[in-house]
């Protein structure tokens, strides 16, 4: 029995419904990136939010970069930072973060963005939503893994080679000072 394309008895549009599930994760894992005094938990919150991120683009019709975004972000980025951040993080670190003392410009310079940001929204004529855009997603791979293909294994040796140095500071020994032999 097929699902069909609205919820019965309430008529709402399913990919309406997983948008706004979609678009709520988001939101709170991204203020949950900024408010957590973990670091790592801001870590992981940083992955839910990029894949919801993803969601949003495959919802949209985009699969290519939906795809792009869980490989590159979250399958890349994301572990690197958490990689590197386990690695190099010592013990007896100050319990309060620095970025976190500066929570009040970030909350006034986020209040003026979201002005910016709404004002923008209601000063813009929307046309009717029309119908979704074909994409041509064979012609993205074949011109980013063709004519690009450079560039993208020049940015994963970077990314290896930024993880061999976060496992050699953190494995690095302290130095001692020299004693005098005067």
């Amino acid at each position: 029995m097929p699902i069909g394309d609205s919820i019965p008895l309430v008529g709402i549009r399913w990919d309406d419904i997983l948008f706004v599930a979609f678009a709520a994760t988001l939101l709170i894992s991204a203020l949950m990136v900024v408010t957590l005094r973990d670091i790592i938990r801001c870590g992981l919150a940083l992955i839910v939010s990029l894949a919801s991120l993803a969601g949003i683009y495959a919802l949209l019709g985009d699969p290519l970069v939906a795809a792009a975004q869980v490989l590159v972000y979250i399958g890349a980025i994301s572990v690197l930072i958490l990689f590197a951040i386990m690695m190099t993080q010592t013990k007896n670190a100050p319990a309060r973060l620095v970025f976190q003392t500066q929570a009040w410009f970030a909350a006034v310079g986020a209040v003026v963005i979201a002005v910016v940001i709404a004002v923008g929204v209601l000063a813009t004529t929307w046309s009717t939503a029309g119908a979704r855009l074909a994409t041509a997603t064979a012609d993205v791979a074949h011109k980013l893994f063709g004519d690009y293909v450079l560039p993208f294994e020049v940015v994963s040796v970077l990314l290896t080679a930024s993880v061999v140095g976060a496992v050699y500071l953190a494995r690095r020994e302290p130095t001692r000072p020299r004693e005098d032999r005067s």
